[in-house]
């Protein structure tokens, strides 16, 4: 088709959107309809973003722009290097003015703000802007409100069980396969002393000529934002996040369950998946995930512990935490029901601390974009917790860091069930442990300079000290709680002075947290 031809609709297609075969685009006819990307430089600035996560999303949506073309589309693909918009919706205006195209469409987008101000740009445009639902996800987010309407307290156990007998994945008949919900008991082993031995390494992408160019524009032109691009090896097209799965599945899921609570340090990956992020970029299907699982197990591959483990992070948490961002936003955001009033340590961004388990997981997140989820849950995120960081500060540097941070999965998980700023909306409590528990479950404090038994004194560990402090500061709040009774019971143990002490070692920490 001439450059030149009239557009009869111009699709909207964003970054975390290349899915070539989606409901948007199977509707439309590549001789009369335009697809329109656009690599905006806000998408990168507004949280300081890593490189990698920069990297990823440009590299993908670039490799997503030549699959069109060659499928014959018409492909309006505004490169970062080739235009001056500051941002999508500008651009989006600009281009509707320069088209004139009968129509515009998008499918709904995973960022509550970017779907108004695209909406608002096309208004301006003289368009009203027809949004499509993502037919990516399991759950529609009219059917998650349904399910939701008249839930005093929703609970992701539940929802993951109506999800089960809808989709009728893991389900022999009307009972669960296994004859279990869940198998999160036999999912929490540490690899003790002796270590994980030799572990099965990832698939690995090495980048071609498109994701070179992308690399090299990323270090010339945010060479200041945090990362490295040293490491990058992400799927970034639909057949690699396809091999990316078969290799989870045939290499990982077996052992995946069992140890996915654990921490190794230097050991990045272990048995986890690596799959959020083409899950994310809706390079692969959640579908197509589950059933390579479910398939798995019923194949006898791999333990049923293992492949529940695995399909509960995609149809429960992972279609649970997106409706209820949809539902609570824009509110959601700023929630901070704990009175959290602490800025974020400056050693979030560079790893420069004192504390081995904040330095592995930090580290490993600057070198790769990435840190398994119990490393997000239970180190970064629950420091931040005890510490009692600003919720939106700890959100935007999640956000930031991560390259399978889009903003749907994101804030919810940090708001909501890393920091419990919304009250108990997500997570029924928050989920508050001492060093004690880092030692369980890692290596990490054999060669950190703290003690995990130690609140008070030179050598107490801080996630220690900040536990209990944790504790006596919101001790009322949770005394009644069915779930944090023994933990405040036990600091009720403590003498007066014991607890003074750790009030004033948690203060005195929190006045320079960098220092540790």
């Amino acid at each position: 088709m001439p450059a030149e031809a009239p557009v009869r609709r111009l699709l909207v297609v964003l970054g975390d959107q290349l899915d070539a075969d989606a409901a948007l685009l199977a509707d439309a006819d590549p001789a009369h309809d335009a697809v329109w990307l656009c690599e905006a430089a806000s998408e990168a600035t507004r949280v300081w973003s890593h490189k990698a996560r920069i990297a990823l999303f440009l590299a993908a949506m670039r490799h997503f722009a030549e699959r069109l073309r060659v499928r014959g589309w018409r492909v309006i693909h505004r490169a970062l290097d080739a235009h001056e918009h500051p941002d999508l919706a500008s651009a989006l205006a600009a281009d509707l003015a320069a088209l004139a195209p009968a129509e515009v469409a998008m499918t709904e987008a995973g960022e509550h703000d970017l779907q108004i101000a695209l909406a608002d740009a096309a208004t301006r445009a003289g368009y009203t802007l027809r949004v499509a639902p993502d037919d990516h996800f399991l759950c529609t987010r009219d059917a998650f409100a349904q399910w939701l309407d008249g839930r005093r307290q929703p609970r992701m156990e539940h929802f993951y069980r109506w999800m089960r007998r809808d989709t009728g994945l893991l389900m022999d008949g009307d009972q669960p396969a296994g004859g279990r919900w869940n198998f999160d008991a036999e999912n929490r082993a540490s690899f003790g002393r002796e270590g994980p031995g030799r572990l099965p390494a990832p698939a690995s992408f090495a980048p071609d000529t498109t994701t070179k160019a992308v690399l090299a524009l990323v270090e010339a032109r945010f060479g200041d934002h945090p990362g490295a691009l040293a490491h990058f090896d992400w799927p970034v097209t639909p057949e690699q996040a396809e091999a990316a799965l078969a290799d989870f599945v045939a290499h990982r899921l077996p052992r995946f369950g069992r140890y996915q609570d654990a921490i190794w340090t230097g050991e990045p990956w272990l048995y986890h998946a690596r799959l959020s992020a083409a899950l994310n970029l809706k390079l692969i299907d959640p579908r197509r995930a589950c059933a390579a699982a479910e398939a798995a197990w019923r194949d006898g591959h791999a333990p049923i512990a293992a492949v529940e483990g695995f399909i509960r992070q995609i149809l429960g948490w992972r279609e649970y935490v997106r409706g209820l961002y949809w539902a609570r936003m824009p509110a959601y955001r700023d929630a901070n029901a704990l009175g959290a009033d602490q800025p974020l340590p400056a050693f979030y961004w560079t790893g420069d601390t004192g504390m081995a388990c904040l330095q592995d997981a930090i580290g490993t997140t600057l070198a790769h974009g990435y840190a398994h989820h119990i490393q997000r849950l239970m180190v970064t995120g629950l420091y931040a917790l005890l510490l009692g960081v600003v919720p939106r500060a700890i959100h935007e540097w999640y956000l930031a860091i991560y390259v399978d941070a889009v903003e749907w999965v994101e804030l919810p998980n940090v708001i909501g069930m890393s920091q419990w700023a919304d009250g108990g909306v997500m997570a029924s409590k928050p989920y508050v442990a001492s060093g004690r528990y880092l030692q369980r479950m890692s290596n990490c404090c054999s060669g950190c300079r703290y003690r995990p038994d130690v609140a008070t004194g030179p050598k107490a560990c801080p996630f220690t000290t900040l536990y209990w402090d944790f504790l006596d500061r919101h001790e009322q709040r949770f005394a009644g709680h069915p779930r944090l009774k023994m933990q405040i019971n036990n600091l009720r143990r403590k003498r007066d002075d014991e607890r003074a002490a750790i009030r004033d070692a948690a203060a005195a920490h929190r006045r320079d947290p960098d220092a540790a």
